[in-house]
């Protein structure tokens, strides 16, 4: 056996039996692969054909000689059978290749953008997808398999924002087109500067590049995130957990008093206090770190499918596996110089049920926060399922039409960790039913829910 070489971050062995292999257009003997995996074949195949040309003749290479390369990034003798749902009839095979030679299927104009920064992006660390790669051609072409299974298959869902791979740790990110002249760069890049602060709940600024399309444009690089009720939250404990990290409560701490330590007023309070409004806190702006719920990973387009776009992706349980939310997008959001009023104008933001909003009464940017978030509370849990009535003394507070009379963030803290004292372990994992069930439904999914819970705690028992 000739070299072996481990491939950095990822722990293959590459070993070839040629003394004098060069690489896949030159070796003219055969090399072999220990220990690869369909998720990151692609990541290996690009190190095969760039990382190894400008390095020592005698590299060895992770790949059969006499193979030919699949659109999924293995060698076509080594794929997996694919399940027998992602394989069409010949006449459906015959519409897809119609639709897709009629361009159908072809990239969307903002992807054709997105492909135009695919190198640019390549060279400064981030890998985008097969389908943005120049000169991209529909892996399911000549074939019967349905190209909603194909990975290259899946458009774009947000032109502004597309995912992509970290090449340095392999971990997903979001890449978002931002303006360099409003705030939102330099809001998300202030409130990204507390990295070491854990009840920082702001989205982190990873990288920021200049968009090599306009010069007017930044592409900021964030982490990966999922909708924070994508899957649902299925526990009165979960419900409590999202809106402790909304508000930042430090659980166990004890406060006795309306005054509270700096170190418990994060979260919203944590933007306050730096002098940040957020201006637009709605469903859409508050997301998840979701790691936790899918460890082998998802398709960040097709989020109930694994990468691959081919398996559905089973979550686990979030009560047992916690996660972190986020808040995101400061588009709208204004950083305040101290000691100055944090009076704004503006009917703005995606919660027009904030009453105070004007495009020429000022009113307290800080006070409409509150009751956004609020709202928020109010609209997705409270009216929505039962066992949650614990709650509403913080949603009246957070929702009094006059804003003088909202309590502010710090305080808000106090107030929910008073009523969270109150809530039992046992009723922490109590199943949220929804308002909207029939009696005879509720029982019966509480019934389901207990067992299950049991089950689970037998499980941690036996170990």
């Amino acid at each position: 056996m000739g070299l072996k070489r481990t491939l950095p971050r990822h722990q293959y062995t590459l070993a070839c039996s040629g003394r004098n292999c060069r690489g896949v257009e030159h070796c003219s003997s055969t090399c072999i692969v220990v220990g690869l995996t369909l998720a990151d074949a692609g990541s290996i195949k690009r190190w095969v054909q760039i990382g190894d040309r400008e390095e020592a003749p005698a590299a060895a290479l992770i790949i059969l000689a006499t193979a030919s390369w699949s659109a999924s990034g293995l060698p076509m003798n080594m794929q997996k059978q694919l399940p027998d749902y992602v394989y069409l009839t010949p006449e459906a095979a015959q519409r897809q290749s119609e639709r897709t030679r009629q361009g159908v299927y072809n990239l969307l104009p903002d992807e054709v953008e997105w492909q135009s920064r695919q190198q640019f992006l390549e060279k400064h660390g981030y890998m985008l997808r097969p389908r943005y790669h120049k000169g991209w051609k529909p892996s399911w072409i000549d074939t019967n398999i349905a190209r909603d299974f194909c990975e290259d298959g899946i458009m774009s869902s947000r032109p502004q924002v597309l995912d992509a791979k970290r090449l340095e740790d392999n971990s997903v990110v979001s890449i978002k087109i931002v303006s360099k002249r409003n705030q939102e760069l330099q809001v998300a890049q202030f409130l990204s500067s507390f990295k070491d602060v854990d009840q920082n709940h702001c989205v982190a600024v990873l990288d920021v590049l200049s968009d090599p399309l306009d010069s007017e444009r930044a592409l900021m690089v964030m982490p990966y995130l999922r909708p924070f009720d994508d899957p649902e939250l299925v526990t009165v404990g979960e419900v409590i957990d999202f809106i402790g990290q909304m508000l930042q409560v430090c659980h166990g701490s004890s406060v006795t008093s309306r005054k509270i330590d700096s170190h418990f007023v994060k979260g919203l309070a944590f933007m306050h206090e730096h002098r940040v409004a957020h201006r637009d806190i709605a469903p859409p702006n508050v997301m998840m770190d979701a790691k936790p719920l899918y460890p082998s990973g998802h398709h960040p387009v097709k989020m109930d499918y694994t990468p691959d776009a081919v398996y559905d992706a089973i979550p686990l349980s979030r009560t047992e596996h916690p996660v972190r939310y986020y808040y995101v997008d400061f588009g709208l959001s204004v950083r305040f110089p101290e000691n100055s009023p944090t009076m704004v104008v503006g009917d703005v933001g995606r919660d027009d049920e904030v009453p105070e909003l004007s495009s020429t009464v000022p009113y307290d940017a800080f006070k409409a926060d509150i009751y956004a978030l609020g709202n928020l509370f109010d609209k997705e849990f409270v009216q929505r399922y039962h066992r949650l009535e614990i709650l509403q003394p913080l949603i009246d507070s957070m929702k009094q039409r006059q804003p003088e009379m909202r309590l502010p963030a710090a305080e808000l803290v106090v107030l929910f960790q008073k009523i969270n004292k109150t809530v039992t372990k046992n009723a922490l994992r109590l199943r949220l039913s929804l308002k909207s069930e029939a009696p005879y439904e509720r029982v019966l999914n509480d019934a389901v829910a207990v067992a299950w819970n049991g089950i689970n705690n037998l499980k941690r028992y036996v170990g």
